[in-house]
């Protein structure tokens, strides 16, 4: 009893410069039975990992992967798997950071080091955020195009309007967002579930494509989109984002309540990230079953793949679906992606904004670019910038990675629920293969 006492002494020994818990207007407002029930409780947790897994099929996600299919096949199925796999180590230590600690990992950051060093990772935290923001702009945009020829121009301005969507759902609670979001990565389900139907992909190749191959690394464009599918499948602002949420769970704070709380949010999270795996892999199939197999190895961008898709498949409904579903996964990443920002603000600068105006500076940053490259490039800028947004997200990625597997193996923050040695290990070896692959990425930059 008394080694227990000691323990959770040990997790709230932070520098607490923080005044208030993250995201204060929800916090602890998801009631969670007390009763035992597995299914009951398993309820009360599902939610979070449905947020954090949108981060991980954002429109980033299907440039990188209709590139990757169209080019290299299945090849790189094997890389969407491994990322996938990291993914789910990391959203559970960002989880147990949020959850023993009561800390996201941008108040932790800004406990534990100088003002300067918290400085600089917020202000690259808010790159990666304008980056993804930027990734949801040009998906809403081409879906719009798409669906109701809307132009691309036109398209970026009309996409601030979702400022007052999200408004009005964090008005209704947390529950309601949660809500929205199912039934749109519900949509997408549907959508690609017709996708790969229609374009009758091998089965042998696909359960090939998931073995590592060593050509992924010796082929330099295959080894650069492999780097990109890394930055759009593990987000950085992810772990920001699961860190906080998490704790809208009314569960006791105590030991045994947060042993609890990790359990049931480590398989909701593990269960939705594995809803994600299913549609990176889809995109990805159904490039390869399409464009790669028809001699499309070119396609590189969402626009040329929905143009393609309805005349080598024969029906009309693959790119009205394909257009629906992109539609849908820009929108999710614009919630999420709202709450990451006040997240990262709050946590790292301790200062407190409206969301609507926190909204409306992240999305003016992002904006300002996105307009430029449509009026001057057009739709091929649009498709670029896409990608390039994504190769933000891996550089930035080392930043959000290392202080997270630091703080989560470090006995005197977590006290008796420090990761085990065989997760540290673990942990540092996933941080080592991100921190190494972008070290090879801004060399290939530099060098061409």
């Amino acid at each position: 009893m008394l080694k227990k006492k000691r323990d959770l002494m040990k997790v709230k020994g932070w520098r607490k410069e923080n005044k208030y818990p993250s995201l204060s207007e929800v916090f602890s407002s998801v009631s969670v039975p007390k009763q035992k029930g597995i299914w009951k409780k398993l309820f009360a947790f599902t939610g979070p990992g449905l947020l954090i897994a949108v981060g991980y099929m954002d429109p980033g996600n299907w440039a990188t992967d209709i590139s990757g299919g169209a080019k290299f096949g299945y090849m790189l199925l094997s890389v969407i798997f491994i990322s996938n796999f990291f993914a789910i180590i990391l959203q559970h230590l960002a989880l147990k950071l949020g959850i023993v600690c009561e800390r996201d990992l941008a108040q932790a950051c800004r406990d534990h080091y100088s003002p300067l060093i918290s400085f600089m990772l917020w202000i690259l935290c808010e790159v990666a955020i304008a980056a993804c923001d930027l990734a949801e702009i040009i998906g809403s945009v081409l879906a719009l195009k798409l669906l109701i020829g809307i132009p691309i121009t036109w398209g970026v301005l009309i996409t601030i309007i979702d400022v007052l969507l999200i408004l009005f759902f964090q008005y209704k609670g947390f529950r309601y967002i949660e809500s929205v979001v199912a039934i749109l990565i519900f949509t997408i389900i549907v959508c690609f579930s017709f996708e790969i139907i229609s374009s009758k992909p091998e089965f042998i190749p696909i359960i090939k494509g998931i073995i590592p191959n060593p050509e992924i690394i010796k082929n330099s464009h295959s080894f650069y989109i492999s780097i990109g599918i890394l930055g759009a499948t593990v987000m950085p602002h992810n772990l920001y984002l699961h860190s906080s949420i998490i704790q809208t769970r009314n569960y006791p704070r105590t030991i045994e309540g947060k042993k609890m709380a990790i359990k049931y949010a480590t398989i909701d999270s593990t269960l939705s990230l594995s809803l994600a795996f299913f549609i990176n892999a889809a995109i990805l199939i159904v490039s390869a079953a399409t464009f790669h197999k028809a001699g499309h190895t070119e396609v590189a961008n969402i626009m040329d793949a929905h143009k393609l898709l309805t005349p080598i498949l024969g029906s009309s409904l693959a790119g009205v679906f394909f257009a629906l579903a992109l539609l849908a996964s820009g929108q999710n990443s614009t919630l999420t992606g709202t709450l990451a920002g006040q997240i990262v603000m709050e946590g790292f600068l301790n200062i407190r904004l409206k969301p609507w105006i926190r909204r409306l500076i992240t999305r003016l940053i992002a904006i300002i670019p996105a307009m430029i490259v449509s009026i001057i490039y057009g739709e091929k800028g649009t498709a670029e910038l896409l990608i390039i947004s994504q190769i933000i997200l891996s550089i930035q990625l080392s930043f959000a990675i290392i202080p997270l597997v630091n703080f989560t193996g470090d006995y005197e923050k977590m006290g008796s629920f420090v990761n085990s040695l065989f997760l540290k290990i673990l942990a540092w070896i996933i941080t080592f293969i991100v921190v190494l692959l972008n070290f090879f990425l801004l060399y290939d930059i530099i060098k061409n």
